[in-house]
């Protein structure tokens, strides 16, 4: 049995998985004002610092970029 600590909490959007399309999810929400709750079995610091897709579609660069989170694909990716 975990010892991990339970905490409840009141959402409008429960998203599951902190992977790429669940974190965009949420981003996206939040530009339009819904609240939402990313749930994963991994920590935070474990889901910010895994390296993630080798490859992007320019149109997934796009809304990165364009919704304000895109820094870390322009510093470190390299264009095809």
């Amino acid at each position: 049995m975990s010892t991990a600590s339970r905490t409840t909490t009141s959402t409008t959007v429960g998203i599951v998985g902190g992977g790429p399309a669940g974190l965009m999810l949420s981003h996206l929400l939040a530009i339009a004002g819904i609240d939402s709750v990313v749930i994963d079995d991994r920590t935070r610091t474990e889901i910010e610092n895994t390296v993630r897709a080798g490859i992007l579609e320019a149109g997934s660069v796009r809304l990165l970029t364009d919704t304000g989170v895109g820094g870390r694909v322009l510093r470190e990716g390299i264009a095809h």
